[in-house]
């Protein structure tokens, strides 16, 4: 069978985009975190901090949490559960390390303590179980389906149970436990926000993809 011709849209799917969402991946971090820093500053052992920098943990790590999450969702909507849930798993296992590196610096910088983090508990359930069940879930709920209502409810009932489970776990096992239970309320928000988002905006993206017919299969 022979493959397909060259053309100009190869070039913007498999190269131009996928860049543009590299550079906004790393922009976040290096450049939209420090400026945040500076409008909104976070809480240190000296000082309160903003009492809007709560906008720089949803448009940080919000925004990663939704990028690690979109690529298990969207595969588990437009192919099936396992290649969803072994997305999951890669993306979930990678943002762990990062996420879990990052937290162990900003905790000797900003509070002169270094815990491991790669052993706490919340880190593991979080990313990688839970990188596994959003797509496994979406996979399993829409079962290649590509009507617009399943692949929502689909998408929502996965980003929402992980969103749930991770709250749950950020109350109990996390090392830093004491901080959500001092606001249960906003740190449940910080978590069901991007997962609401999450849960709409994939399953628009993965239903856009079958009209272009970008999934793995065909019907």
């Amino acid at each position: 069978m022979e493959p397909e011709k060259f053309k100009l849209a190869d070039i913007l799917y498999g190269l131009i985009v996928p860049l543009i969402i590299g550079i906004v991946i790393v922009l976040f971090p290096a450049v939209i975190r420090p400026l945040l820093d500076k409008a909104f500053p976070p809480a240190t052992m000296t000082s309160a901090g903003s009492s809007y920098a709560f906008l720089t943990v949803i448009f940080t790590h919000g925004f990663a949490e939704m990028v690690v999450l979109a690529v298990p969702l969207i595969l588990g909507l437009v192919w099936n559960k396992w290649a969803g849930g072994a997305a999951g798993f890669i993306t979930g296992t990678l943002y762990y390390v990062a996420f879990a590196g990052y937290n162990i610096q900003y905790s000797v910088i900003n509070y002169g303590s270094s815990p491991n983090l790669y052993a706490d508990p919340s880190f593991i359930g979080n990313w990688i179980v839970g990188g596994i069940l959003i797509g496994y879930i979406a996979g399993a709920l829409n079962n290649k389906s590509t009507t617009f209502k399943r692949m929502l409810g689909a998408g929502l009932t996965a980003s929402i149970a992980v969103g749930i489970m991770q709250f749950v776990l950020n109350m109990t096992v996390a090392d830093a436990a004491w901080m959500a239970q001092g606001n249960p309320g906003f740190s449940l928000f910080t978590v069901m926000l991007p997962a609401v988002i999450l849960g709409i905006v994939m399953p628009i993206i993965a239903k856009v993809m079958t009209w272009y017919g970008l999934q793995p299969f065909r019907h």
